[in-house]
């Protein structure tokens, strides 16, 4: 049985165990319907706030989380960095001392992820990671509620594929959501470019399920029922493009690629994409295609997810 996860911050998904986990994608699942149902406002955080600490430019980020909050009748603040005293040097710890003083949450889309690590260690209330150069959970709690939605809950069943960069943040989380949820990813990427060292040591220490590396993108993808990837070039790595293209360019999802998974398996991406780089148009505007859905369900994974942790 879950107990309550008021108060709890969310970093890296290891937050959770896999029934508070599934708990929170079930309750997302249901905050769908209801606003599906015509149901547009839900009053769970009346009269709470929640500040959104921007670093990094954003679309489905600040959209998601401030549409979220309103449709739980609560109130988002945007906050970009060149807008608070962090602009001029006050530190992250007192940042979070006085902000945490006037709000019920912060969520926070940063660079580097230590500063996320120091937000959540010297606020009052619970912190939400937005995205680090390490870990997005909140995209990858949108991921697991759409590989649900499409392909039922056992997740532990699926042969769920990423093919790119294995040293990608939006890799890492989803590597830890499906293995905190008894789940098995197969990730496909040349040497290189696997997983960084501190999540291998999340994984093994909080997931039941497990992960395999294969080199090859064909035999990777072979069955799959879910194809993942992300762009190749993240914001910060602009230098090593030339390096990054050359190297990831067999790893590209084309057609012929997904005709090596199941005739009816899906293919996922977090957006934005690079067409034509790490996916052709065919593939993100085709049958296999649920990009759209997985981008619609960041905000009910995340209303999930703040009306369960904010006090």
């Amino acid at each position: 049985m879950v107990t309550s996860l008021k108060g709890r911050h969310c970093l890296t998904l290891t937050e959770f165990t896999r029934e508070e986990l599934n708990f929170i994608i079930e309750t997302s699942f249901q905050l769908k319907q209801r606003y599906l149902a015509g149901e547009r406002v839900i009053p769970i955080l009346i009269g709470r706030h929640l500040a959104m600490i921007f670093e990094k430019p954003s679309t489905r980020t600040r959209i998601s989380f401030e549409t979220a909050m309103r449709e739980l009748g609560g109130n988002a603040i945007y906050l970009s960095s060149q807008e608070l005293q962090l602009a001029r040097g006050e530190t992250i710890e007192d940042t979070a001392r006085v902000i945490s003083r006037y709000v019920d949450g912060v969520m926070a889309r940063v660079f580097e992820h230590w500063k996320i690590e120091k937000l959540a260690m010297y606020s009052r209330v619970p912190v939400i990671n937005g995205l680090s150069d390490l870990h997005h959970p909140c995209q990858a709690l949108s991921d697991a509620m759409t590989i649900m939605e499409k392909k039922g809950r056992n997740i532990e069943k699926l042969k769920i594929v990423f093919v790119g960069d294995g040293g990608d943040n939006v890799l890492h989380s989803l590597m830890l959501a499906v293995g905190i949820l008894g789940g098995k990813l197969t990730i496909s990427s040349p040497p290189g470019y696997d997983p960084h060292p501190s999540v291998i040591k999340l994984f093994n220490e909080y997931a039941t399920g497990n992960y395999e590396i294969e080199r090859d993108p064909y035999k990777a993808v072979e069955k799959a029922d879910v194809v993942y990837t992300d762009v190749w070039v993240s914001m910060g790595q602009e230098k090593e493009r030339e390096r990054r293209i050359r190297d990831l360019e067999p790893y590209r999802v084309t057609v012929d690629l997904m005709k090596n998974a199941k005739p009816d398996a899906i293919f996922m991406h977090c957006l934005p994409a690079k067409r034509g780089e790490e996916v052709v148009d065919e593939v993100i505007d085709g049958k296999w295609s649920v990009v759209w859905d997985q981008a619609e369900n960041r905000k009910h994974a995340q209303k999930a997810l703040l009306a369960l942790i904010i006090p």
